[in-house]
């Protein structure tokens, strides 16, 4: 442009000619930071910015800087459903109703009440209806609105969420937890997000992952736990407290699965809901497999404990863990029972079994 001069291009002095094996300055890190503040989409070009510690630090900055909480949640549907089997061998066992709707129903009401924009579903071979659940099913609608049943009509278009809001990628392999979270990494992208294991269900208002988002730090781990009998504790992963608990929640110093009740550092085990810092998938994409051969969420989370805050947090009202046909049935009364159209016919029943 006429008038304009345009100069010899350089490098900004703050952050001219870094080894890739230097830590950052923080003047290197403040004028990067200063970048990203005017234009969170920068964010992408920075990525060149590779130090051994520095693009992580610097990550976290932004994040705290930003205020970005959690805006995907990550939801684990592969799975085989070995223990509700043969019901789950047709059809995925995510799909299964408790009274009238099926269980990945309540946790998309969960994520959505929690503010969560954008779900994105880690499925297998053998899943596609799972993503058919939230589409549109045109023929059914057209009927529904010809016979005016509105009503019906409208319980059926709940799931069908706005274009680009749901996300599928394919886990090939079941090699476990911790690889489905991490075939998330380019769904989630660098920022903290949400992981809502759609075994369990949680009856309760507001509902647990409203009530975790709500707890938010920025740059902290939270793990929603709930108490259990001491001579279970081997039946669950448990978390080891840090100090007292206050306003129910307390600082985690570890985790340890299945311990035995004379060793558990607590009787608070893991639920199935979690707030993660996106530096998860960097330990998760080296994790070597664990228990069960898998590569297991757990382990990576330990791992990461060692670098950030997590937080054990209650929440209000009980899980009921779908994952198994005594847990199924159990959700099925919890649920059923307090229906506004159907509990009092359940209870009549119930009554008349003596």
């Amino acid at each position: 442009m006429e008038g304009v001069s345009r100069g010899a291009a350089r490098d900004p002095p703050a952050y001219q000619n870094p080894s890739l094996n230097d830590e950052p300055s923080d003047s290197t890190s403040d004028h990067l930071l200063s970048l990203l503040q005017l234009d969170a989409k920068v964010t992408v070009s920075l990525r060149g910015f590779k130090w051994k510690n520095g693009w992580q630090r610097l990550e976290r900055r932004y994040n705290a800087a930003m205020a970005i909480r959690p805006k995907t949640a990550v939801i684990p549907v592969a799975g085989f459903g070995t223990r509700v089997l043969p019901a789950s061998k047709a059809i995925p066992k995510e799909l299964l109703t408790v009274v009238d709707r099926p269980l990945i129903h309540y946790i998309m009401e969960e994520a959505l009440e929690a503010g969560i924009e954008h779900l994105c579903f880690v499925t297998g071979r053998g899943k596609s209806a799972i993503e058919d659940y939230f589409d549109h099913q045109y023929e059914l609608e057209e009927t529904l609105k010809k016979k005016n049943k509105t009503a019906i009509l409208e319980m059926v278009q709940e799931s069908v969420l706005t274009a680009g809001r749901t996300s599928f990628t394919r886990q090939q392999a079941a090699l476990g937890l911790g690889h489905a979270v991490w075939c998330a990494r380019d769904v989630v992208g660098r920022e903290p997000f949400a992981v809502i294991l759609p075994d369990v269900i949680i009856k309760g208002k507001p509902k647990c992952l409203k009530e975790m988002m709500d707890r938010y730090e920025d740059g902290a781990n939270i793990i929603a736990v709930e108490e259990v009998p001491n001579e279970e504790t081997n039946k669950y992963g448990i978390i080891a407290p840090k100090g007292e608990w206050s306003n129910g929640a307390v600082e985690m110093t570890g985790m340890v699965e299945k311990p035995d009740p004379a060793e558990a550092p607590s009787n608070f085990s893991i639920t199935g809901r979690y707030i993660l810092q996106p530096e998860i998938f960097d330990l998760l994409e080296s994790q070597e497999p664990g228990a069960g051969n898998e590569v297991q969420l757990t382990d990576s989370m330990a791992k990461l404990l060692d670098q950030q805050k997590f937080v054990a947090t209650t929440f209000t009202g009980e899980s009921h863990d779908c994952g198994s046909i005594d847990g199924f049935l159990k959700a099925n009364m919890a649920f059923g029972l307090d229906h506004p159209q159907h509990g009092d016919a359940l209870k009549a029943y119930l009554a008349s079994r003596g």
